[in-house]
């Protein structure tokens, strides 16, 4: 498994591994909280990675044993099951070395992402919400925890936008290549002509920002709005405003809430949700030479596109950044997305 041209190098974890285990046995290490906390969370993203690894390693190891026993003794049945785990050591493996791509601060956290759609009424909102199953379906197969924080309907079908939140091990690192615009061709199942329909959606994701990082909000720069979260209808209406929208001015970033039943606790988590914004625009600010926050902010549309997904007149998936494509259009609209994102912090990291 070669990480070595990637951001993180695995050949030399556990000597890092040893030295942040050095650092924390101090007896003095825990005097200062703040400065303890991104060393034990490095740690702990350190042996999850090498007890994955070492797990591939044994599993691999195992099957290697079983497959020469069974060619040696010309037994059908030992031959048959080391490949059948050695199948299903593949997509492990293929996991941890996309993980292996993955060194920035906050790759480990958790992260928001955002979905809107772009002109084109009916159509437009109809593939937000064809997006927001597909990349649901991934965080489900990735092991994530899916959290639903907003959501605004489309007049007639979709949605106009939504928020969600991802939680597991590299949520973000795993999900930062996504953002960009993303565009359909398909025969619109709204067209009574049956005409071929071009839509865009944007997406953007950004980190959660854990306590060891201080972001502070002047609140006068901030607008508070409240308003009635939509619902299903009938006794699962919220009639009272309870949702949270929050602006600010400065930047002119905007978050909002409606996942709580209490004000109070949607408030706390817009709040959240406004320092990620504005931590991740400080860090596009910082680092102009990577992928400017611009390219996910830009006009919704034609030109600024990272991936087409063209079900009419022919199947195909196209990731016009690494020239990834695929004809299973189902399987990458129902979460199979791995490759794509590999490729994509591949060409990141500058690793062929």
């Amino acid at each position: 498994m070669a990480c070595s041209g990637g951001a993180f190098d695995l050949p030399h974890a556990r000597d890092a591994l040893a030295g942040l285990e050095a650092q924390i046995a101090v007896p003095t290490f825990w005097n200062d909280a703040q400065a303890a906390r991104p060393v034990v969370k490095a740690k702990a993203a350190l042996e999850t990675r090498l007890s994955q690894y070492d797990a591939i390693a044994n599993q691999l190891s195992d099957a290697k044993t079983l497959l020469e026993l069974g060619e040696a003794e010309a037994d059908a049945s030992s031959i048959a099951e080391a490949e059948t785990q050695l199948a299903a050591l593949l997509p492990q493996a293929q996991r941890l070395e996309t993980q292996c791509l993955l060194g920035g601060d906050l790759d480990n956290a958790a992260c928001y992402i955002e979905i809107h759609a772009g002109a084109g009424g009916t159509e437009s909102c109809d593939w937000a919400a064809m997006l927001a199953r597909m990349y649901r379906r991934w965080a489900e197969r990735s092991g994530f925890k899916v959290t639903l924080l907003d959501e605004a309907l489309g007049d007639q079908v979709g949605i106009k936008s939504t928020t969600l939140k991802f939680e597991g091990a590299f949520a973000y690192g795993l999900t930062k290549t996504e953002s960009g615009v993303h565009r359909l061709v398909r025969i619109s199942p709204f067209d009574s002509n049956a005409r071929r329909h071009t839509s865009f959606a944007s997406v953007f994701v950004y980190p959660e920002v854990d306590e060891s990082i201080e972001i502070t909000v002047d609140m006068s720069e901030v607008r508070v709005d409240t308003y009635r979260s939509s619902g299903a209808g009938g006794q699962h209406v919220n009639k009272t405003d309870s949702a949270i929208r929050l602006t600010h001015l400065p930047t002119n970033t905007v978050v909002a809430c409606q996942q709580d039943r209490s004000q109070h606790r949607n408030r706390e988590i817009a709040l959240n949700l406004l320092k990620a914004k504005l931590y991740e625009l400080e860090l596009q600010k910082q680092q102009a030479e990577r992928d400017k926050l611009a390219s996910t902010k830009t006009e919704i549309g034609w030109g600024h596109q990272i991936r087409s997904y063209v079900l009419q007149p022919y199947q195909m998936v196209k990731d016009l950044r690494t020239d990834v494509e695929t004809s299973n259009t189902v399987a990458v609209l129902d979460g199979d997305l791995d490759d794509f994102i590999r490729a994509a912090l591949a060409a990141r990291v500058g690793v062929v």
